[in-house]
């Protein structure tokens, strides 16, 4: 038996079952699904940080979708906040980095 203890996506236990495996589930209250809704975003960030696969950014918007909705917010909403912060801070295309600022 191999011990998980994660927070998964809605069809593993169909996909494990007709693995013929069995599959033991709990339901998390909203305080466990956003605590691990947080690790499940670092685990799916350092995959994509180990691969650089784009199905792995795929996965970490899956998450994001996810905790947005635990703030009463959707994806588009998100988004559009996303657009504001880009008009008024611009986006990352230019590649710049800041060294220092001085006074």
């Amino acid at each position: 038996m191999k011990i998980y203890n994660k927070l998964i996506r809605d069809n593993i236990p169909e996909i494990i079952k007709k693995n013929g495996q069995t599959a033991y589930i709990s339901m998390l209250d909203d305080k466990g699904y956003t605590a691990e809704l947080q690790k499940k975003l670092i685990e799916e960030t350092q995959e994509y940080l180990d691969s650089e696969e784009p199905e792995e950014l795929a996965d970490i918007l899956e998450v994001v979708e996810a905790l947005a909705s635990t703030k009463g917010k959707t994806l588009d909403e998100i988004l559009e906040i996303k657009k504001c912060k880009a008009i008024k801070n611009g986006k990352f295309e230019k590649r710049l980095f800041l060294e220092k600022v001085e006074d």
